[in-house]
């Protein structure tokens, strides 16, 4: 049998955790994923997963094996994409995370124009406002929201992430339309907090020379903005939120800008990568895409 096969069939079931699961994601039948792995066992002349009728897990020389075999065909694919590179063919699968508004709002219509761009390309989107460890991970390109610390990848620097207060105009009429950001004091804020970092409850405001810091009171702290955006549409208080996932909202109607001759802060972002000898095509092609259409 092909090594490389058999590793692949072998990484693959102890990603999705059965024989059925892997032999569809590799177009194989289940048959043949088990012959890979018992193909390899038998070449290790030890057992490599530990097989029961209702699970499958690891043996201790199976997770070592398991960890190699990744870097194995890492090298293998990042070896095939050589080729691509000569002839400048971005192909294969990217796998790419970013927050969940960022990327529903502003990277999701990027991305969908770059897979039209390249056919040839798949991209694994993960959204998730957790903190993702890229290596570990095995993520190609991360978005990074805030402030960076400092890391040995390599940082490209996007256009900021704007935040807006607003609430809806049921709300105003009942509680009141803040003149200056000390009024917000006494109103009923909705507060983002997600899963990694403290709930974001100081709000800053900036006018001329002028800086507010505003520490809100809330009653309701969400860990998606969406959320925080429904509350805002049924009344429920102000909110501080990205200006591209309300920004229909405003248009309509259905929010109004509170405070609009203050400034709102803006958020860095950045798209980060490993420099490391794997960069291919495809993540050339997707950085270039990228720096296009979301750059400074």
């Amino acid at each position: 049998m092909d090594r490389l096969a058999s590793m692949a069939a072998f990484v693959k079931t102890v990603e999705v955790g059965s024989f059925a699961t892997a032999a569809s994601a590799l177009n194989m039948s289940p048959q043949m994923i088990a012959k890979h792995v018992t193909w390899l066992e038998s070449r290790l002349g030890t057992r490599l997963l530990n097989r029961t009728t209702r699970r499958q897990s690891l043996t201790d020389i199976g997770k070592a094996y398991y960890d190699r075999c990744k870097l194995v065909l890492a090298d293998a694919d990042w070896a095939d994409s050589l080729a691509d590179e000569a002839k400048g063919a971005p192909r294969g699968r990217l796998r790419v995370n970013a927050p969940v508004s960022f990327g529903t709002h502003r990277l999701t219509p990027v991305i969908a124009r770059y897979l039209r761009q390249y056919p040839t390309v798949e991209v694994d989107l993960v959204l998730s406002d957790r903190f993702v460890d890229l290596v570990e991970e095995e993520f190609e390109a991360v978005f990074r929201v805030g402030p960076l610390v400092d890391s040995s990848f390599i940082a490209r620097e996007l256009a900021p992430f704007r935040l807006v207060a607003c609430a809806s105009p049921d709300y105003l009429r009942e509680r009141g339309v803040p003149a200056v950001p000390t009024d917000l004091e006494t109103h009923e804020c909705l507060v983002y907090a997600s899963t990694s970092a403290p709930a974001v409850s100081e709000w800053r405001f900036v006018r001329g020379d002028e800086n507010y810091q505003i520490d809100v009171k809330h009653r309701l702290r969400v860990n998606d903005a969406k959320a925080l955006l429904v509350a805002a549409l049924n009344g429920f208080g102000v909110a501080f939120i990205a200006e591209d996932l309300v920004g229909e909202s405003l248009r309509s109607g259905r929010l109004v800008k509170v405070l609009p001759d203050y400034e709102t802060p803006s958020r860095p972002i950045h798209l980060i990568y490993h420099p490391d000898r794997r960069q291919t095509p495809k993540l050339k092609s997707f950085i270039s895409a990228v720096i296009g259409e979301l750059g400074k």
